[in-house]
């Protein structure tokens, strides 16, 4: 009897449609160029007044259950969201979701948080639910969204944002969970867990975040050799360097996953420098393919890696991906499982880079208007009307393409559109 199988049947990208030259902002702010080049970053999505967690969301997810026949689509039977950017604290964006995506009403919909954790937290349940054969066949749906916005209001100074500006992005990564895993077939029972009580960033208010990026890294390298070690510890014979021909990691930054890489090839066999390099470039380096382009995704970040890989590297057969997602506060877990040509054809007809080239380049004049928030519906706000047109030239890119926007805010219930 064969054994049985699931995990990632389809995934998409949806980065936004506008986005901002990092370096220019840098360069803006004054940062230190040098200390900008570790970010290994080129652009970051910038989310319009017209665009939240729910937007984003939908946008990823739609062209994945419009691609289904009416039978699949009738199988989708959990709707999870993973976010820290929640709208509400008790509804969850799931509802939103199922709405806009026309499912059928016997589904579970709820929403995980355990900052950038989250959308493994996410894939792990709804994998366990595939797995348990409790509903033979059903599929389920999560989505990692997440976004930055930065305030004037927010900051005493704008020094206060520093490096996290930059690197600070938005996107969704939407993913049809089955027992026909195309894109990735999880690695049953390969797994490994660290968490521990760290306040390394939080969200100690709904439009507000704090932090300490330094204690942040030691963390995070803290969980990927702990998090790997307990990898080890349940699955016989693995070898970092052999058992895994490609990796994807949590990206806060390109620098960090460096950092984390070069942690662990020192720490497991005292490699050289120049042997770290070659392994980043071959095997990791693949991974920062999209995120370079939309910055920090929190809860999709190491899945929009897995997307980047399969666009960036060519595939001759089955391999094993190695898969690291940390969140901070934190919880951490190294996961893999099997990618193959079949997946890599299916992901890269989503079209993700075209779509990402498509976006709105902002001027620095245009993302300072932004800045100044005067068209975002902030979280508690009761009505609002959205005047879409705040970046004209954006808004007239985002028309006819069928995306959903946001429209309004009356009552508390947020009111969306498709155009």
């Amino acid at each position: 009897m064969a054994n049985p199988a699931a995990g990632i049947e389809a995934l998409n990208v949806y980065g936004g449609a506008a986005c901002l030259d990092v370096r220019a902002l840098c360069e803006h702010r004054g940062l230190d160029l040098p200390r900008f080049e570790n970010l290994l970053m080129r652009e970051k999505t910038v989310a319009l007044p017209f665009e939240d967690p729910v937007t984003f969301a939908v946008n990823a997810a739609k062209p994945l259950v419009d691609a289904m026949t009416d039978e699949e689509r009738a199988r989708i039977e959990m709707v999870v969201t993973c976010t820290e950017s929640g709208v509400d604290f008790g509804k969850s964006l799931s509802t939103y979701i199922h709405h806009h995506l026309g499912l059928a009403g016997n589904c579970r919909l709820f929403e995980i948080k355990q900052a950038c954790y989250s959308g493994t937290a996410g894939l792990q349940m709804a994998v366990n639910f595939i797995l348990s054969g409790t509903s033979p066949g059903a599929k389920a749906l999560v989505i990692c969204t997440d976004l930055s916005r930065f305030a004037l209001a927010d900051a005493a100074a704008i020094q206060e944002w520093a490096y996290s500006e930059p690197s600070s992005g938005a996107g969704a990564v939407a993913m049809v969970v089955s027992d026909t895993p195309h894109v990735l077939a999880m690695d049953i029972g390969a797994y490994g867990n660290h968490g521990f009580e760290v306040m390394d960033t939080c969200r100690p208010g709904p439009d507000t975040e704090a932090g300490d990026a330094d204690l942040s890294l030691m963390a995070y390298l803290d969980c990927i050799e702990r998090a790997y070690k307990d990898y080890i510890r349940r699955v016989e014979g693995v070898d970092f360097r052999q058992s895994f021909a490609y990796l994807s990691f949590h990206t806060p930054f390109g620098g960090m996953v460096k950092g984390a890489h070069r942690h662990l090839m020192r720490k497991l066999y005292k490699a050289p420098p120049a042997e770290i390099e070659a392994d980043f470039a071959r095997r990791l380096g693949p991974s920062l393919t999209f995120g370079q382009r939309v910055g920090n995704t929190a809860g999709g970040s190491v899945f929009l890696g897995l997307a980047g890989l399969l666009a960036a590297v060519e595939l001759t057969g089955p391999c094993r991906v190695g898969m690291f997602s940390y969140g901070s506060g934190c919880c951490s877990e190294f996961f893999s499982g099997i990618v193959a040509p079949e997946g890599q054809r299916r992901l890269r007809a989503q079209g993700i880079g075209p779509a990402l080239d498509r976006r709105h380049g902002l001027s620095l004049s245009e993302y300072e208007t932004l800045l100044r928030g005067s068209q975002v519906i902030r979280f508690g706000t009761r009505d609002m009307t959205i005047d879409p047109q705040e970046i004209p030239a954006a808004w007239a890119a985002y028309q006819g393409q069928g995306r959903l926007a946001l429209d309004s805010m009356a009552g508390y219930h947020r009111e969306y559109r498709f155009v």
